[in-house]
């Protein structure tokens, strides 16, 4: 068949005793989406087919983050995310107007995903020249096709959960889609779904190019049972459901356990039911062992109708010993009052005796001018230049700032960048509902080389696992990493709003009061009256006080 769908389930407890779970669902077709000849979709979502064919898109990457992933105490992830939503999208050279299909675009992905992103314009857009180089076919080096945009106030819940489970080949009635139940998703310390799109080559010899759609969803869970200083984990305990088969429609269908020791101690990781095969590779530059389950496979739902795979420790786990990633990084505001402040960002290589290069973007709104004199990189108390510097000014409520540096990280260094700014006052109409809140500001993206301790392969995208796949190795020193920093929260002088309010209803008192009384004054009219001598009580009245000598009435 022309197309072909694999499924995937990555289970890794991380270090800290949380345990994640990467979902992957990936759709090849063998089909010209670009030429528009294609009217028999099966695998392939017919919405975003014909989103790719009518608007020349090359590739797509959208994520929804709910969280912030904590590389230092998790690890590197398999794909990060920042918190919010980013879209970033390259188009095919045949499209004349790119800012018309890219607002185009991401009304239409609006829609389709029930976000906000018809939120995103040029007060929000960057054009990058050295990150976010394409992850498929392609040439890099048109960075006018490119577009890159955040939004990290947009919160992620079931309404984004709908349409895209609603995507998949079986949807959420077969195969490892059956565990995906937003009452269990929601309730974890990170959660991130994102669809990638991106040409591939159909063979080896790469003269055809096929289409594939990536379905990605990653969750944290951290509520774990905790006896005698174990944390036992299964898939009923996270997602309170088993699996019962394959989707019907997949011609893969497997779950990963990693069941590497996590420690110098050498502490392992027991699952039952027993695995049927097991899987060595390196991924991120380490050796890593991993428990494998063939829902094809017939003889593995002979025993029982479900499987739930259980994960047990045999040593209690020492969070006191956890590895450090190679590459991290750490983002603050800083400074006082409502006038001026500085954005500092910590870069760490803790790599033993090994220097890389890091490409670092910044996107900061308008509303932050930022002062690029006064640009500081320190590493190792001494000034760290960069060897490429692109930086691309704001413009009052048309676009942010842009800064994009190549930084040379030095073995075992810490690399301080601080950068100060200026806040801006801005329009009263132009506040949020809740303004004391704060302003949001995107995080930063770190993309590098990273170099391997271990000796890699070259990957067999067919063969391989596909959390192995998406970011492949060009040569067997590195692999690359792309990581996001903590998105920032900073103050604006805001105005108080109570006073309008005061003033108008001072306003609306007097002009209904002095109104009130002059069109009274216009429009009543006024009668004398005569006054009347009484009736025959007060007659009589009188005769009686003029008996007794008293005036009359």
């Amino acid at each position: 068949r022309p197309d072909v769908l694999r499924e995937e389930l990555l289970l890794s407890p991380l270090p800290a005793g949380d345990v994640a779970a990467t979902f992957q669902f990936r759709t090849r077709w063998d089909a010209d989406l670009q030429r528009g000849a294609v009217s028999h979709y099966r695998l392939f979502p017919k919405a975003l087919g014909r989103l790719v064919a009518a608007l020349g898109v090359r590739e797509l990457h959208l994520a929804l983050t709910q969280g912030f992933w904590r590389t230092r105490t998790w690890g590197q992830p398999p794909l990060q995310a920042p918190a919010g939503a980013e879209l970033w999208v390259w188009f095919q050279p045949t499209v004349t107007d790119v800012d018309k299909a890219w607002k185009e675009l991401s009304n239409i992905l609006s829609g389709i995903f029930c976000a906000s992103l018809n939120f995103i314009d040029s007060t929000n857009t960057v054009t990058p020249t050295a990150s976010f180089k394409p992850l498929g076919l392609g040439n890099g080096t048109d960075h006018h096709l490119l577009r890159y945009a955040v939004l990290p106030r947009e919160v992620v819940c079931t309404e984004n959960l709908t349409p895209w489970k609603k995507l998949l080949p079986c949807g959420s009635k077969a195969g490892l889609a059956v565990l995906l139940k937003a009452e269990r998703l929601f309730h974890s310390s990170y959660h991130s779904q994102a669809v990638h799109i991106r040409p591939i080559c159909r063979d080896a010899s790469c003269l055809a190019v096929s289409w594939e759609l990536r379905q990605t969803l990653t969750v944290v869970f951290d509520s774990f049972a905790s006896g005698q200083g174990k944390k036992d984990w299964s898939l009923f305990r996270m997602f309170s459901r088993t699996l019962t088969d394959a989707c019907p429609l997949a011609s893969q269908s497997k779950v990963y356990v990693d069941i590497s020791p996590k420690n110098k101690e050498k502490e392992l990781l027991e699952v039952t039911p027993p695995p049927a095969s097991l899987h060595e590779a390196v991924v991120q530059g380490e050796k890593r062992t991993y428990a494998v389950y063939d829902l094809l496979s017939p003889l593995l739902f002979n025993t029982s109708r479900s499987l739930n795979v259980q994960l047990k420790w045999t040593r209690p786990q020492d969070s006191s010993e956890l590895p450090t990633p190679v590459l991290h990084a750490h983002r603050y505001v800083s400074g006082y009052g409502l006038q001026t402040g500085e954005i500092s960002t910590l870069i760490y290589n803790t790599h033993p005796y090994r220097a890389f290069p890091v490409i670092l973007l910044e996107t900061v709104p308008w509303y932050l001018r930022l002062y690029v004199h006064t640009l500081t990189i320190i590493t190792k108390g001494k000034e760290n230049k960069p060897s490429y510097i692109h930086y691309q000014p704001a413009q009052d409520r048309r676009r942010p700032h842009l800064l994009e540096m190549l930084i040379q990280l030095p073995a075992n260094s810490i690399t301080k960048i601080t950068i100060q700014f200026e806040r801006a006052l801005l329009k009263w109409t132009e506040y949020p509902p809740d303004p004391n809140h704060g302003f949001y500001v995107g995080s930063s993206v770190l993309s590098a080389l990273v170099p391997s301790i271990i000796a890699m392969k070259e990957v067999d995208m067919e063969q391989s696992p596909l959390f192995t796949s998406l970011f492949p190795s060009s040569d067997g020193s590195s692999y690359f990493v792309r990581l996001y920093t903590e998105p920032l929260l900073v103050n604006l002088p805001t105005p108080d709003f109570s006073m309008p309010y005061n003033v108008i209803c001072l306003t609306c008192t007097v002009v209904a009061v002095c109104y009130g009384s002059f069109y009274n004054l216009l429009t009543r009219t006024f009668h004398v009256e005569e006054p009347s001598r009484g009736g025959l009580a007060k007659r009589l009245a009188n005769i009686i006080r003029k008996l007794r000598g008293v005036p009359p009435l």
